[in-house]
């Protein structure tokens, strides 16, 4: 069944699993999940992330795919999608759930945690110089986009929209990264 009112729409199965995750809290999950899902805020770990592999990773191919992976996740996602479906947050539906996390003044879907995450996450894996790294990347990304659950701000829709796009952003990202690489090669042979 599917709630309809305004800007609220939601699966009654995404609130059922919202209402699961408000049962297993623990204060010691609850400091965890915290500080997981902080990574996430505005994308900074991620940006610090791609600002290190631009200083220190031989194949800079790697930090320009998540560069630009992550800015077509904020076009995407935060200024375009947001914006336009504008969609009512689960904490601003059931305002009895505490909350762990500042309540978001932006809407719900799809979730920028996870569209970032995994933007950036993605853009690394793709390099096989890099392939470990971007495991444990996307294993985090995985772990942030979840807590957006667990911490009541985002449907589960929302966050399997924002990873979905989040991998699409990096994969177009890494064709075009490689596409402008290969064309820098081309012209550096015909000087050559």
């Amino acid at each position: 069944m599917v709630a309809v009112a305004g800007n609220v729409f939601y699966f009654d199965w995404e609130m059922d699993l919202l209402y699961w995750f408000q049962s297993i809290h623990h204060p010691i999950l609850d400091k965890i999940v915290v500080a997981i899902t902080s990574l996430g805020n505005s994308g900074i770990f991620w940006i610090l992330l791609t600002i290190v592999m631009l200083i220190l990773c031989k194949d800079k191919r790697v930090a320009w795919t998540s560069a630009l992976a992550l800015v077509f996740s904020l076009l995407i996602i935060n200024i375009f999608l947001k914006n336009t479906v504008m969609r009512a947050r689960p904490c601003w539906i059931d305002t009895s759930v505490p909350l762990l996390v500042k309540n978001p003044s932006d809407y719900s879907f799809p979730s920028g945690h996870s569209s970032a995450s995994f933007a950036s996450a993605v853009s690394i894996v793709q390099y096989v110089r890099y392939r470990k790294q971007g495991v444990a990347a996307v294993i985090l990304a995985a772990m942030i986009a979840v807590t957006r659950m667990y911490v009541f701000v985002h449907f589960p829709t929302d966050v399997l929209v924002g990873t979905l796009l989040g991998i699409i952003e990096a994969l177009l990202a890494g064709l075009i990264i490689r596409w402008i690489y290969r064309k820098i090669d081309e012209k550096k042979q015909r000087v050559a």
